[in-house]
């Protein structure tokens, strides 16, 4: 008992200290050691404030705040009365994080991204070690083995580090050889044409062959890949083993073996679409669909399939649809019967247009090319045109917008684009037995700092020619549906009769009248002074080429475009229409020939570019072109037209393989009269020569013809020339580059031919 009343006395002591201790009020708040927290967040994640009760529930709870935010190593209060001192003992900082013995640029930073840690974040020893891990984890996806990665610091100051990444990549593994155990319905070309990891091929380091080195970290997922492409082809039950790959060590190549099961091939049978939208025909929707009843079938097509009617009955405002294919398989008819249903949820409307990824084109330069506003129904077809319209801008490389649920009824669209390099030095040319080498080159900017002006400086050098040209164009003046353009030009070239000195300039203003149209109107003035060469005769200075002009015109232009992309479309149509009347002003004609002198003429010109890619029916990047262009000249009779206004064929725009401006109506001296009509067209097949390096091949046939529009009697009034040939199409860093290589069909004695030219910039 007295025992007892002794414990209690002394716990009553304590008791009463701690109540005279504790019940002190906050007077005071002192931090002492903190360098990148500030002192009033740091009031703030203390959560004591002055004149609170000092307890030490709420000291013990003030500490946990601060460890909670990840900056200190150590956090702890010293109490002095009713002040209450914090100190820190914070992480340093990461002031650096770099990458050596790996590579330099794009490598290494391809190795730090998403590894855990970045240029500011605060050091810790666990995170380093996870990034060190990540970054071993990547080597070996790519291929590496036996990769090493240390890792050293090094003070900055004295509350930050560098970090640095010594890496030792080790050596890549190369399969050379691939086993499809089981394999007989398609080749090895086929199953592995989607692989991550293939088999290499013969001269393997050129850009467009593999290489055979092996992606790891893809090979687990390789196996899907095989038996989706065995699914394209209608062999739904296939069954497929995970990869075995056997490594020689010694030499680092390996062997990778699979075993499949193939089954039975199904077809197509029953198609049903089933849904309760009023006005939306079901008979409207199979006629669109790429599966087939009867046909062979194909995962792909379906997923295609699933899109296309998403994208159908998003034109009602549904911006949520789910379409579910149902699939009953008939194993002994080996058929697939579908159902594709359809459930539209409710109809949205946008509720805001959020841009990102633009660092250059300001974001009403975007909202310009945009169909959909705040306030409007969601309607697939207008986010698919502005999709395209956004391509055929060239101002990026790629263009991705999604719709983000903000409600039952509303959703914002994000609009998130990757900026492409729109200010490049130009260059193109090449070499003919007349002009020798042509060289020409251009100083443009598609996207003036990324207000959507496209300016350009030019000029071509050859033996024969020295042309300069400037150019200004706004498609959307001040944000309004007007476009205006300037252009100034100088052009000098020397013809084996003539030498031809003219300064031209013209100015046009232009309007958007619906999604596609676009019409200009302006007005152009030339100057023109040609001089004859020594080597002409009386006849050629009178009929030719004795042209000192003035011209003043006015023309009218209408486009039509709604392609997908502004360097390689895929679908659509590219059309334009251009009207030219001019007037002449001159005293240098022989009346006699043309006894009206020079007179007025109406210039009429088109162009025609139809493009289809065939990937959704051949499951290969496939893209059909046709192209036609024409131009007549009409006047009165008797009035002249200069020989500089007249027009010539030959060269890339028109047909390939001939010099340029070589093929025109002649004298039966073979002097070049020029033609006042012209006609030619191409047929081009583009197929994929490397889509890592961006790189095409186009196979062509082009045909053209020249005349005048009426019989002179003095020589050929009209000549007509085909040629075939390939173009190499690179979508390099530094613009498009093309490579034509052509071959004459029709050559006749006295043609200038030019087999290989180039040319850097945009392409019709």
């Amino acid at each position: 008992m007295v025992k007892t009343t002794q414990f209690s006395k002394i716990l009553f002591f304590w008791m009463l200290i701690g109540s005279f201790l504790f019940a002190q009020k906050v007077t005071q708040i002192q931090f002492v050691g903190l360098a990148h927290l500030s002192a009033s967040s740091a009031k703030e994640i203390a959560g004591i404030h002055v004149g609170e009760e000092i307890t030490a529930g709420n000291i013990n709870e003030s500490i946990k705040n601060f460890f909670v935010q990840g900056y200190f190593k150590d956090v702890w209060v010293d109490q002095k009365g009713g002040k209450l001192i914090y100190h820190f003992k914070e992480k340093l900082a990461i002031a650096n994080v770099e990458i050596k013995g790996y590579g330099s640029g794009d490598d290494g930073s391809e190795l730090l991204a998403g590894i855990g840690i970045k240029k500011g974040d605060l050091y810790d020893e666990r995170r380093v070690k996870k990034a060190t891990k990540a970054i071993k984890a990547k080597l070996q996806a790519k291929g590496y083995y036996n990769s090493v990665v240390a890792v050293s610091k090094k003070n900055v100051g004295k509350s930050s580090v560098s970090i640095v990444f010594d890496v030792n990549k080790g050596e890549k593994i190369t399969i050379k050889k691939m086993n499809f155990i089981g394999a007989k319905a398609l080749s090895q070309d086929e199953i592995q044409r989607n692989l991550a990891s293939k088999e290499e091929d013969t001269l393997g380091w050129m850009p467009w062959r593999n290489d055979g080195e092996a992606s790891v970290g893809q090979l687990e997922y390789d196996a899907h890949r095989v038996k989706n492409t065995y699914m394209e082809h209608g062999y739904l039950d296939v069954k497929v083993s995970k990869p075995l790959m056997r490594v020689d060590f010694g030499s680092y190549k390996a062997e990778v073996d699979y075993q499949i099961v193939e089954g039975v091939q199904y077809r197509v049978g029953s198609i049903k679409i089933t849904h309760s939208i009023a006005g939306l025909k079901t008979q409207g929707l199979k006629d669109d669909l790429l599966l087939k009843e009867g046909k062979v079938f194909n995962i792909k097509r379906m997923r295609k399939d699933i899109k296309k009617l998403e994208a159908l009955v998003g034109n009602y405002g549904f911006a949520y649809v789910s379409v579910s294919p149902q699939m009953n398989k008939n194993i002994h008819a080996q058929t697939v019967e579908l159902n594709y249903v359809i459930s539209e949820g409710q109809p949205v409307t946008i509720k805001d247009v959020i841009i990102s990824g633009n660092t250059n084109t300001k974001d009403r330069v975007i909202r310009r090319y945009i169909y959909l506003a705040p306030g409007d129904k969601f309607n697939a077809r207008d986010l698919k045109d502005s999709k395209a319209a956004l391509g055929r801008t060239g101002f990026f490389d790629k263009v991705d917008i999604q719709s983000q649920r903000i409600s039952a009824n509303e959703i914002n669209l994000l609009v998130n684009v990757k900026e492409a390099s729109t200010g490049t030095i130009s260059a193109g040319g090449g070499y003919g037995s007349y002009e020798g080498l042509m060289v020409n080159a251009s100083i443009s900017d598609r996207n003036l700092f990324g207000s959507g002006i496209n300016t350009t400086l030019g000029f071509e050098i050859s033996k024969i020619a020295t042309n300069y040209n400037l150019s200004f164009v706004n498609p959307k003046v001040w944000d309004s549906m007007y476009s205006m353009s300037v252009s100034v030009y100088k052009r000098d070239y020397e013809y084996i009769d003539y030498s031809q000195d003219q300064l031209g300039a013209s100015v046009s203003i232009g309007k958007e009248f619906y999604r596609y149209v676009h019409a200009s109107v302006g007005v152009g003035y030339v100057d023109n002074q040609s001089t004859i060469n020594d080597n002409a005769d009386n006849i050629l200075q009178d009929f030719l080429y004795n042209d000192q002009y003035e011209k003043t015109s006015g023309f009218t232009t209408i486009n039509f475009d709604n392609t997908d992309d502004f360097y390689i479309p895929r679908e659509g149509v590219k059309a334009t229409m251009n009207f030219e009347y001019a007037q002449l002003a001159g005293d240098d004609v022989d009346l006699q020939l043309f006894p009206n002198g020079y007179g007025d003429f109406l210039k009429t010109s088109g162009k025609l570019g139809l493009y289809y890619g065939l990937e959704d029916i051949l499951d290969y990047d496939l893209i059909l072109r046709a192209k036609g262009r024409f131009t007549y000249i009409s006047r009165n009779d008797g009035e002249k037209i200069p020989t500089a206004e007249k027009l010539f064929m030959g060269g890339i725009g028109s047909v390939r393989g001939y010099d340029p401006y070589s093929l025109s109506p002649s004298l039966n001296t073979g002097a070049l009269v020029g033609g006042t009509k012209r006609i030619s067209g191409s047929l081009e097949a583009s197929i994929p020569l490397s889509e890592a390096a961006k790189m095409r091949l186009a196979f062509f046939y082009d045909y053209g013809i020249v005349s005048l529009d009426s019989e002179s009697n003095i020589g050929i009034d009209s000549v007509s020339r085909s040629s075939t040939g390939v173009v190499l199409e690179w979508q390099s860093a530094f613009g498009p580059i093309n490579l034509v290589f052509a071959y004459p069909l029709d050559e006749i004695e006295g043609d200038r031919t030019s087999t290989f030219e180039f040319s850097m910039g945009t392409k019709f």
